[in-house]
């Protein structure tokens, strides 16, 4: 069983959120933890490159010289891709690096991060946190209050709030996640996580998954 503070939003602990890790995700999967990474970090991937092969570069197709008798290495056109200037042997084309792992596991993962982050004392509950109007200072006082200031934080509410959104969003190192966007990779990059009490009973009792996902940006 672990113990988390609750803060209300000037960073006054007001509580305390017992949760038990376990209630989460029983064990913790390294295996599937590494898969859930590496396919979120590939769906960002551009893959708009292009490079020219030997015969998309400008130059003569002529052999530059004879084959035997100059002492030299034989060779071909200056189109060659062993000269400086020459097209690439594998050229690289756009492609697609994006897919997709079934969706129980990707859940499993995310509730598997969260549990990791709590046994590590990485995870502070914030009563609620809703603010009238967008106001950075605010979230900066609160970041400082806590003492993360300056340490990547993911701040994750049980709901859209465009104010808290627009107030945190030009604070280096600071993002701002509804619970249902939440997964694997988005918890384990930052070190410390702040979690209103109502997403993290809804990560709990898995009802941040009713509503459809939104694709990254």
């Amino acid at each position: 069983m672990a113990t988390l503070p609750v803060y209300d939003k000037t960073g006054k602990k007001v509580g305390d959120y017992d949760i038990d890790p376990s209630e989460l995700c029983p064990t913790i999967d390294k295996q599937l933890l590494h898969d859930a990474v590496v396919m979120y970090q590939a769906n960002r991937r551009q893959g708009s490159f292009r490079t020219k092969n030997r015969s998309e570069v400008q130059g003569s197709t002529k052999k530059m010289y004879r084959q035997k008798g100059t002492g030299n290495a034989r060779a071909g056109s200056k189109r060659s891709g062993l000269r400086r200037g020459g097209g690439h042997i594998f050229a690289k084309r756009p492609r697609d690096f994006s897919y997709r792992l079934p969706r129980k596991a990707l859940q499993k993962a995310t509730k598997m991060a969260m549990a990791g982050k709590i046994r590590d004392e990485q995870v502070m509950v914030l009563d609620q946190f809703a603010l009238d109007a967008p106001k950075t200072s605010e979230v900066v006082s609160l970041l400082k209050a806590l003492e993360i200031n300056g340490t990547s934080t993911l701040i994750a509410t049980d709901g859209h709030n465009a104010n808290v959104f627009k107030s945190a969003r030009n604070i280096p190192r600071v993002n701002v996640m509804e619970v249902r966007d939440l997964n694997a990779l988005a918890l384990l990059h930052p070190q410390r996580i702040l979690i209103t009490r109502a997403a993290l009973d809804a990560l709990k009792e898995g009802r941040h998954n009713q509503e459809p996902e939104v694709a990254a940006g």
